[in-house]
């Protein structure tokens, strides 16, 4: 190879057979385990709070006052599905609009005080209720589920971008 030519290398290998069907695997799981939440969500204490708003809300708590605009970016989701999940829940008086100090022009949305009461108290439903069915396992096994669990996603996050971790 003459010298300033770069090297040639093989694309890494594509996942295996068993890698695939363990893939499909969790993918089915994953599935059914969306399909719980929703219907554990739809369950939910409080009238107010439609399932499908909850994570805008939680996402507002959590990070703040913030945009329409923002918030699609921020959960992966189209601007026109945020705004109608916004104006339940501004209309359900949990949310709010604040003009945007930074631009007169633009509004900003934020947690009620009734947003964040109704909030805890579907944080801690949900909490009582995964801790019941996670109740047999040991400290160490729900530990170790939560911290897979967080690295999936942020694995899975990282793939979605195009980088790597």
């Amino acid at each position: 190879m003459a010298s300033g030519t770069p090297a040639l290398t093989a694309p890494p290998p594509g996942p295996g057979e068993d890698d695939l069907a363990l893939a499909d695997r969790v993918a089915h799981e994953l599935v059914m385990l969306i399909r719980l939440v929703k219907r554990v969500g739809a369950h939910r204490a409080e009238a107010e709070l439609e399932s499908a708003a909850f994570p805008v809300l939680a996402h507002l708590a959590v990070d703040g006052p913030q945009r329409s605009g923002e918030i699609a970016a921020a959960m992966c989701a189209d601007p026109s599905t945020i705004s109608r999940q916004v104006a339940g829940l501004v209309k359900a008086g949990l949310v709010e609009r604040r003009a945007d100090p930074g631009d007169g022009r633009a509004t900003l949305l934020a947690t009620t005080t009734d947003g964040t009461r109704i909030l805890d108290l579907e944080r801690r439903r949900r909490a009582e209720q995964l801790a019941t069915a996670l109740s047999g396992w040991t400290p160490e096994h729900r530990t170790q589920l939560a911290e897979l669990l967080s690295r999936f996603v942020t694995d899975l996050q990282v793939h979605d971008q195009g980088g790597t971790r």
